[in-house]
């Protein structure tokens, strides 16, 4: 077949038969596959081993090719399941490319299959997973053992464990929660900023606070940028202007920016401007365990098994971590009763569990009269996340753990409240519909031509993992498509390396 290659195919009947045989075939020839199914997944699950098997024996080049079948479950016969296939097919085909870009862009280690909610991916993790140290290594086969399937947490970072002489990463202690030293945690500034600012025409203006954004007399079109800076107002102007200042602080601008034009707030004729807020629902419980841990980078471990629901409760529960280790006076803050805090440090597991909480109208970023932001939010879907920390908890006895947890109470506030906002997402949702959507698929506003939102804030759901990539991989997406309007070339993969 001639052209194929990187062109999606959604097969229904694709679970046996003819459809099965041109899923592969199409596979085989570079295409990204979707297989339909309705009910019981067995016979897609079946076609998707097929291809696999053909993969793992070369008799397929799909794999080598970056594509892997996407299972879609939908009652043909039923016209709102029809169209919602061919959205996350199409959803799948387009959006998926950028988190391997992505994962390339920022070092990302990891290791494919592991997780068993692990989703489709067009290529492997650029680098090896990171390795465990010996207590996570044990804690790992314990975990196995109450058969669960504990994941290498994928990790951005510039480490090179088989050559440790010449890595970037010294693998330290003092990574989670801190900038690193020697430049080697992928994170933007080392990853981005500063190989953005090699080039001629970049300039980076600090000690720069955006206070609004000003239109043309239609309200169209942003005109300029006024910025507080060393006791003075400057103004910039630009073709294009993107905010990408977090979901609360982009928010909080174009709430700032109201004109005559847009007065309830620039780009909000939807009313939706700030609206959404989510933050997640996380918690970070220390175990004791009952061995010493003198790990320094635990950080290597994820638990997604109760993810989708613990076969009890019918929703979704949520993501259990390692987090990075507490030192003694962090403890001392835990548990400040404690007689030895560092005794209680070296025996220590840190751990991060998350949680979605779902969008509210009410749940919100505001400014006041005085240009101040403000928060409004109420938790939501706390009894799932209640449900993990109690499926945490049952794991203590298997993980060699005394049976009571401490809350990390220094880590942003605990079990996180309104002052925990690392996660924040929503309060400019994307989507088609300018009634119900501040920003289009590409997050430029329905309501102003030049003005594009390139951070969190376009999130309409927020799932129970970090947001990071997926904002990353987004921006590379809108970063493709504002380059088209600019009618320059891609540059992606120039910039992303082969």
């Amino acid at each position: 077949m001639i052209g194929l290659q990187g062109k999606t195919a959604l097969v229904t009947g694709g679970s046996s038969g003819i459809g099965q045989a041109i899923a592969i075939r199409l596979a085989d020839e570079g295409v990204k596959v979707a297989i339909n199914y309705v009910g019981a997944p067995a016979g897609a699950e079946m076609t998707r081993d097929v291809i696999d098997a053909a993969v793992d024996s070369c008799v397929c080049s799909m794999r080598d090719k970056g594509q892997e079948p996407l299972l879609v479950e939908a009652d043909v016969s039923d016209e709102d399941q029809v169209a919602a296939m061919f959205a996350k097919t199409i959803d799948h085909s387009d959006r998926e490319p950028y988190y391997s870009l992505a994962e390339r862009l920022y070092h990302v280690h990891g290791e494919r299959g592991l997780d068993p909610f692990d989703p489709l991916a067009s290529a492997d993790f650029p680098h090896p997973a990171m390795s465990d140290e010996p207590r996570i290594a044990e804690l790992r086969r314990d975990l196995r053992d109450a058969g669960l399937s504990p994941f290498s947490l994928p990790m951005g970072i510039m480490i090179d464990e088989a050559n440790p002489a010449t890595s970037a990463c010294i693998r330290c202690e003092n990574c989670d929660g801190f900038p690193c030293l020697v430049q080697a945690k992928a994170d933007a500034h080392v990853v981005c900023v500063e190989p953005a600012l090699r080039h001629p025409n970049v300039t980076l203006l600090t000690d720069a606070y955006v206070s609004t954004l000003e239109t043309t007399a239609g309200g169209r079109s942003i005109s300029g940028v006024v910025v507080e800076r060393h006791g003075t107002v400057e103004r910039y102007s630009a073709d294009i202007v993107v905010t990408s200042a977090g979901a609360i602080n982009s928010a909080a601008l174009l709430l700032r920016s109201a004109n005559d034009r847009h007065p309830d707030g620039l780009a909000n004729s939807s009313g939706m401007v700030g609206r959404n807020l989510m933050l997640h629902n996380n918690s970070s419980p220390i175990a004791i365990s009952k061995t010493p841990n003198p790990t320094k980078f635990q950080k290597t471990l994820g638990i997604n098994d109760f993810y989708y629901g613990d076969g009890v409760w019918p929703f979704p529960l949520g993501a259990i971590q390692m987090l990075g280790r507490s030192d003694a006076f962090t403890m001392s803050l835990d548990a400040p009763d404690a007689a030895d805090p560092a005794e209680l440090t070296a025996r220590s597991l840190d751990f991060w569990l998350t949680t979605e909480d779902l969008p509210r109208l009410d749940n919100r970023v505001t400014v006041n009269g005085h240009g101040q932001i403000e928060l409004h939010y109420t938790p939501n879907n706390l009894e799932a996340h209640a449900r993990l920390v109690d499926k945490f908890k049952g794991l203590l006895d298997a993980m060699q753990c005394h049976g009571e947890v401490m809350e990390e109470t220094h880590y942003l506030g605990g079990k996180l409240g309104i002052n925990g906002v690392a996660h924040q997402n929503g309060t400019l949702r994307f989507g088609h519909d300018a009634a119900t959507s501040v920003l289009d698929v590409n997050c430029r506003a329905h309501d102003v031509d030049n003005l594009f939102a390139v951070d969190a804030s376009f999130f309409v759901s927020s799932s129970a993992t970090n947001p990071t990539l997926t904002i990353i991989a987004n921006a590379l997406r809108v970063a493709e498509h504002i380059a088209g309007v600019l009618d320059a070339p891609a540059l992606l993969e120039t910039a992303v390396g082969s």
